[in-house]
């Protein structure tokens, strides 16, 4: 306390005490017994005995102190104050720490109590409040006189402390342009950032409400779709029309008791209209349309998906009557499994099942899925009261090709073109890939600068479609180039001249795919079954090019062109032995799995297989034979033209000379 009072005694004192302290060694004839001070200004008045006035003689000899009036260990007060601590020392004792400023406050506010005495803030804040303030920065001048540089050397000193600071404030300039660039960088990052995150599902849902499928919600009305847009699947047309009859006149079938099936299953592969066929549904009956595919309902949320299908059906309940297509059924109507990754996943399908055929009655809606995988639907999905009708939807025979054809025909510029023989060379086409012929045709007239498009075009696609695009870069020699075309005319001779054979369509030896030159068959109508004649005419045909090749070249110099020709012929003898029932020899039984049969069966049906292909080349062989001369000239106009169609064949084996290209 005493080394606290002498630090607030530094610091208030007058200016002769503070310069006697700093300078020790003055001459003790100053005048400083011209000032006089109380313990009260030093805070130890409390402190007063005979110790501290040896002690305070001893650090500053000559020093009065004068004592303060009155002072005393008892002080009278005439008026009582609040506590017996203010009676006997003159002032209230305050919790906390007093400042000037709280000091200011209190005397403006007008207190009436005893006043605080100067000295009772504690020697210690009040010397660190009093603390001299630092000393001000020293201008140039002042730092050139302290340093005592020579007049020479002072300019110099100048423009190098000019060009430093301004280099410094230069390089804080940049600094700080660059902090700010970097603020508002991070700043924008942080917004996009926060937008994106909340444009994604993962945080998004918890901020949006589910609003069914959003916009697929909202009904499509068909007006522009019908029947008459629907080609090659008049059966499933004919099935369907009883559901448009009951969107139109629903009172029909109500008045006779009956119901109409809730939900209807179109079941084919794809491209063969079954989302065309429910879009007809919808625009024949003039009802609404709810498309949705079964993938939007599918969410990595628990509920989302459940959440979906019952605002679908909230919106068509209230359009009723309507139409919800659903496609791609299986993606959300796939059989439900127990599984520990995915505990939540069968809510959906629960829903749909629930919505279908519920407690709550589903008047006025028609619910058409459509499906490729009809295996991997639930049970309780096909049943009778939801999905109870099922259509199939095949893909279309020569009839339904030719239709199609025609009605996407309609849609080009065409000059005298066959849409039948374009039919009868694609088999098993969907009405899609029918589709994308006739563009096929039409880009390649496009591209050889065409006003119309012709059978040329159109067999030049289906040709690319089914084997791949031409190869004119492929540079063939001679010898090959030779052995291709009496390869491919081995083909043409024996199929021309077997009595169950499918009638040739063309003949080439222009390089498509991995093949070097075809020969395409088309059958005259769709064979929905084949005779023992007719699979050993396809034998046949395909051994034609190995026996030509062997015949002309040599057995030396056959080549491993007919390596897929082989293909073919060993699967169909192999059927006709173990799956037809054609072989003498084993009886009209059916051969599974051959791994499972005994030794000798597997013997058996070896030697029957190979006993059929030998025939086979032999027969070849004889009709080549045969022909040989035909065979020739019918190699030399593919060496000479190329690519020759089934009239132009004909004529060159009748002897006829073809027109020049």
């Amino acid at each position: 306390h005493l080394l606290g009072a002498f630090h607030s005694f530094k610091n208030s004192a007058s200016a002769s005490i503070r310069s006697l302290q700093k300078d020790h060694h003055l001459e003790h004839d100053l005048p400083i017994s011209e000032s006089t001070f109380s313990l009260r200004d030093l805070g130890l008045l409390e402190l007063r005995s005979a110790q501290l006035d040896e002690l305070v003689n001893s650090l500053l000899p000559g020093l009065p102190l004068q004592q303060d009036p009155g002072s005393s260990s008892w002080k009278e007060s005439h008026i009582s104050s609040e506590s017996f601590f203010e009676n006997k020392h003159g002032w209230i004792q305050r919790r906390g720490f007093k400042t000037l400023r709280s000091r200011t406050r209190r005397l403006q506010a007008g207190y009436k109590g005893t006043p605080e005495p100067e000295s009772f803030t504690p020697s210690f804040f009040k010397g660190l409040l009093m603390r001299d303030k630092a000393p001000e920065t020293e201008s140039l001048d002042k730092i050139i006189q302290n340093k005592n540089l020579p007049e020479a050397q002072r300019d110099a000193f100048k423009t190098g402390f000019t060009e430093g600071f301004l280099k410094a404030q230069a390089l804080t300039q940049r600094t700080q342009d660059s902090l700010r660039r970097t603020r508002l960088i991070l700043l924008v990052l942080l917004l996009v950032g926060i937008y994106g995150l909340s444009r994604t599902p993962f945080l998004s849902v918890r901020f949006r409400t589910t609003s069914g499928l959003d916009s697929a919600v909202d009904p499509i009305q068909m007006k522009n779709v019908t029947f008459e847009h629907v080609k090659g699947v008049e059966e499933a047309k004919n099935e369907l029309q009883e559901v448009v009859e009951f969107l139109r006149n629903p009172q029909k079938f109500t008045v006779l008791g009956g119901k109409l099936p809730k939900g209807i299953l179109l079941v084919g592969p794809p491209g063969t209209g079954k989302t065309l066929l429910a879009r007809a549904v919808a625009g024949e009956a003039d009802v609404p349309f709810y498309y949705a595919s079964g993938s939007e309902f599918d969410e990595m949320f628990v509920g989302v998906g459940a959440s979906r299908i019952r605002n679908l059906f909230k919106e068509a309940k209230a359009n009723a009557p309507c139409v919800i297509f659903i496609d791609e059924l299986d993606s959300v109507g796939g059989k439900r499994i127990e599984s520990p990754m995915h505990p939540y996943s069968r809510q959906t399908i629960n829903q749909l099942l629930a919505e279908m055929d519920g407690f709550k009655p589903n008047e006025g809606i028609i619910i058409i899925g459509a499906t490729n995988f009809p295996e991997a639907l639930d049970n309780a999905l096909v049943r009778p009261g939801r999905f109870d009708m099922q259509v199939t939807v095949p893909r279309p025979d020569i009839k339904g090709r030719t239709e199609i054809l025609n009605w996407y025909l309609k849609k080009i510029k065409v000059d005298s073109v066959q849409a039948e023989i374009i039919a009868r060379g694609t088999v098993g086409f969907s009405g899609a890939e029918l589709e994308n012929l006739v563009n096929q045709a039409a880009l390649k007239a496009a591209v050889d600068g065409k006003d119309m498009v012709t059978m040329k075009e159109l067999e030049f696609a289906k040709d690319k479609i089914l084997m791949g695009p031409e190869r004119r870069s492929v540079e063939i020699d001679k010898k090959n180039k030779t052995i291709t075309a009496y390869h491919e005319s081995g083909h043409a001779i024996v199929a021309y001249y077997t009595k169950d054979a499918m009638p040739i369509n063309k003949a080439t030896i222009m390089p498509r795919g991995p093949s070097l030159g075809h020969v395409s068959l088309l059958p005259e109508n769709d064979r929905w079954s084949e005779t023992r004649s007719q699979l050993m005419a396809q034998l046949d045909v395909s051994m034609g090019g190995r026996v030509a090749e062997e015949l002309i070249f040599g057995n030396d110099n056959v080549t491993t062109g007919a390596s897929s020709d082989f293909d073919g012929a060993t699967k169909i003898a192999n059927m006709m032995v173990t799956r037809f029932g054609m072989s003498d020899k084993l009886g009209v039984m059916t051969y599974g799995d051959l791994s499972k049969q005994s030794p000798e069966t597997q013997a058996a049906i070896e030697q029957e297989v190979r006993k059929l292909l030998k025939d086979s080349y032999e027969r070849a062989k004889h009709i080549l034979k045969t022909y040989s001369k035909e065979h020739k000239i019918l190699a030399d106009a593919l060496l000479t033209y190329e690519t020759l169609d089934a009239k132009e064949i004909q004529m060159v084996l009748e002897g006829k000379e073809l027109e020049a290209r």
